[in-house]
């Protein structure tokens, strides 16, 4: 009896187990095809430039106009940095002339046809000299430090144009790529609310689009700020180059050379 029994019921469970196997094979076919498959409620790319095509309107503006301040940044300092070498390198000759000896004659000989920072200086100097008829004073070289003083202001607000953006760079960008990541937020609770969810899934794409702003921000603020204290060094060592010029400018008209009160060509001012 027991052994029909157990021959019965193995009978009996061979047609269950092959459908099980079945089951099981359909399951570990399908795991694969489901695992592929993109959910719809997650963007494609998560990668910079993935995030910046899935994002708001306004957040992709704030980006556009991040990366625009990053390029300024950049445009700048490379051309200032060049502008500023070779003013620097063009002043120290011009230095070195006047520390030779020679007489304002000669210097105004020597910058007549030049327009540079230290000729300005010199020409200025003549040009006061043939003013007040060759007199050597005490008014004199007043009038003269006031020229100098004027053309060395001016020479220096030449050199600083454009170093000003960069310090408004430096303090507006982390602003903007704020303001970029709170609306970006914003938009992601909307979301949340629109679809019903909190899975972390859905929600971390918008966030991150969002606080891919902040990022930019200060990728564009930090070497901003970096730039503009380097320049505004650089700037005051030029500017002491010129008060270098300046004295020496002073030092030959007290000497009481000759030559002062020839025709001179006008100094921009």
């Amino acid at each position: 009896m027991n052994t029909c029994g157990n021959k019965r019921g193995r009978g009996l469970s061979r047609p269950v187990l092959g459908a099980f196997s079945l089951l099981a094979t359909a399951a570990l076919l399908a795991q694969p095809a489901q695992a592929q498959a993109p959910n719809p409620l997650l963007p494609h790319n998560l990668s910079p430039w993935g995030m910046f095509l899935n994002a708001d309107i306004v957040v992709k503006g704030v980006l556009i106009g991040l990366a625009f301040a990053s390029l300024v940044t950049w445009t700048v300092w490379l051309a200032k940095t060049v502008e500023l070498r070779l003013a620097r390198n063009h002043a120290r000759r011009r230095i070195d002339m006047l520390e030779q000896g020679g007489s304002l004659r000669d210097a105004v000989n020597e910058c007549a046809n030049d327009r540079d920072a230290i000729a300005q200086l010199v020409l200025s100097t003549a040009r006061e000299a043939e003013l007040s008829g060759g007199i050597v004073d005490d008014g004199f070289k007043e009038r003269v430090a006031l020229r100098l003083e004027r053309v060395e202001a001016a020479v220096t607000r030449q050199i600083s144009r454009g170093v000003g953006i960069l310090a408004t760079i430096g303090a507006t960008a982390p602003f903007v790529g704020l303001f970029g990541t709170v609306w970006g937020i914003m938009n992601s609770f909307i979301g949340i609310s629109e679809s019903h969810t909190t899975n972390l899934a859905v929600v971390a794409p918008g966030i991150a689009e969002a606080l891919l702003a902040t990022a930019l921000g200060l990728v564009a603020a930090i070497p901003a700020v970096v730039i503009y204290n380097h320049l505004a060094r650089v700037i005051a060592g030029y500017r002491a180059l010129l008060g270098d010029a300046s004295a020496q400018l002073l030092l030959l008209i007290s000497r009481g050379q000759r030559g002062r009160t020839m025709s001179l060509p006008h100094a921009a001012e």
